[in-house]
């Protein structure tokens, strides 16, 4: 019988917001996976990720297995392939052992995850194995809650940027139509900040880091001074809207 890989989205960092499916999904794995960054020396550098703090108000830490990832390396590509390589070998061991491996990821399984690397790996080193995903509730969600900022409005379009490919791919997202998130940015806050002012979006956007955390922050766009900000920062600029009920209808 074939082994199952299970992407589970955790959400954001509040665990009031892991779905009821996700958390029947984590508590029926045999083993549930969770993504730790590497210290210098590519061993386990001991930090308790978001997605790990998350599953523990669920399922007891004996069924939690870390696996170091290259989650913060960005320069050096062999590097990130070697441990993208160890990491995919050890969940590979675990489903060898275990029929059902759930693997907890921030967000979204489907939305800039580690697990879609993963599941590449793991489809190559053990063929036949069934993966599956449960989605989970995504940052631009949970900011847009907590802010009252609204995504969408009748017919217009929404772009996702990560920001980590570059400030110009978010200068041109924000002169197009339609709202705008912004995911990662915290390194390039300065940049971010520019591009906003320089569409003339700034006035309606907001960011956010830390949702649903101790140390949550949430903040008019129009207050970044160009300091760095956490990594995991998310950002929304509003379409232009006129204020008029159903304008873009």
């Amino acid at each position: 019988m074939s082994s199952k890989l299970i992407g589970v989205g955790v959400g954001p960092g509040d665990p009031e917001l892991v779905t009821v499916k996700g958390v029947n999904a984590l508590r029926a794995a045999e083993v549930v996976v969770v993504p730790v960054m590497a210290a210098p020396d590519g061993k386990d550098g001991g930090e308790r990720g978001r997605a790990e703090a998350t599953v523990l108000h669920y399922v007891p830490e004996v069924k939690v297995v870390r696996v170091v990832f290259a989650l913060n390396e960005r320069s050096d590509r062999g590097r990130r392939e070697a441990a993208w390589d160890a990491a995919g070998a050890r969940v590979a061991g675990l489903l060898g052992r275990h029929s059902t491996v759930a693997f907890a990821t921030i967000g979204d399984p489907n939305v800039y995850s580690t697990f879609t690397y993963l599941a590449h790996t793991i489809a190559e080193l053990v063929p036949g194995t069934v993966v599956e995903t449960v989605p989970g509730i995504t940052a631009m969600q949970d900011l847009a809650a907590r802010s009252g900022a609204v995504l969408t409005e009748g017919t217009e379009p929404l772009t996702l940027v990560p920001v980590t490919a570059g400030a110009a791919v978010l200068k041109d997202a924000l002169n197009g139509p339609g709202t705008v998130v912004a995911y990662k940015f915290g390194r390039q806050a300065r940049e971010v900040a520019e591009a906003l002012r320089d569409s003339g979006r700034i006035d309606d956007a907001v960011w956010g880091s830390a949702l649903g955390l101790d140390d949550e922050s949430i903040r008019p766009a129009g207050e970044l001074d160009g300091e760095p900000l956490p990594y995991l920062s998310t950002l929304i600029a509003p379409a232009r809207r006129d204020g008029k009920r159903g304008g873009k209808l």
